[in-house]
């Protein structure tokens, strides 16, 4: 019931993350004007705002000039439930489990920002880091210090990768990476190396498809594979480093 309950919070709060994700980098308000359509303006009504199914009653078009409506925004809002739910059955419940929603809630407009605008905003991951802190401080303040060299040491570690390569990293990734050391502590470490080979596949790939000379001029966001690593190191970065640990250091 719990993870059922975190489900149908997710999408809710996915709905919201659609607006952040548009309205934040533009700075614009997040409450007003509520939500319109992209192509006429016409205010949605309430029951045109249900996440997911009113998209799908919709077929994708806007009830009042029949523009069509990216499928982004269900995507959105399913991925954000989606990841609730899996926050809850992983954590079982517990009370600790809100770092991992806080976590993950963070990272969904990050990565979608990043994307579309190049940018990781101040204004989400200042906060975020103090929520972080505060979190484990009060659920898990043994591993406060943990936590705290993490967000140091990951953070240290891509500013060194920004000021040997000028371009190719930029500080919003530098800070958003001292974030998931906040709240990830220890498992922070297979985030980033997931993060960095998700990202290089991403480049090749590139590279393959336009050629190496034209790959070169094209930025490739790194905040959206920072949030890959950062789911993964939420879900397996523990069992990770307790293996590492286990089999090279025991």
């Amino acid at each position: 019931m719990i993870a059922v309950f975190a489900g149908m919070l997710g999408l809710a709060i996915g709905s919201f993350l659609n607006v952040v994700a548009y309205r934040l980098p533009r700075g614009e308000s997040l409450s007003r004007p509520g939500s319109r359509c992209p192509s006429c303006g016409t205010p949605v009504r309430p029951y045109d705002n249900v996440p997911v199914l009113s998209w799908l009653a919709l077929r994708g078009r806007c009830r009042s000039c029949r523009s069509g409506i990216s499928i982004r925004y269900p995507l959105i809002e399913a991925l954000t439930g989606a990841l609730c739910v899996a926050v809850v059955l992983a954590g079982g419940g517990e009370l600790d489990t809100l770092l991992g929603l806080a976590f993950v809630l963070l990272l969904v407009p990050i990565a979608f920002i990043d994307l579309d605008h190049r940018i990781i905003p101040n204004k989400l991951t200042a906060p975020a880091a103090v929520l972080a802190v505060a979190l484990v401080a009060v659920l898990r303040p043994a591993d406060l210090p943990e936590h705290l060299l993490a967000g140091v040491l990951a953070g240290g570690f891509l500013l060194a990768a920004a000021v040997a390569k000028p371009g190719g990293m930029g500080m919003g990734d530098v800070k958003l990476a001292a974030v998931m050391g906040l709240f990830l502590g220890a498992a922070v470490a297979p985030a980033l190396f997931v993060a960095l080979i998700a990202g290089s596949v991403v480049g090749m790939a590139l590279m393959a498809h336009r050629g190496v000379r034209d790959a070169r001029g094209t930025t490739i966001p790194f905040g959206p594979w920072l949030a890959v690593g950062g789911v993964a190191g939420l879900f397996a970065g523990d069992a990770v480093v307790g293996w590492y640990l286990h089999t090279f250091l025991a």
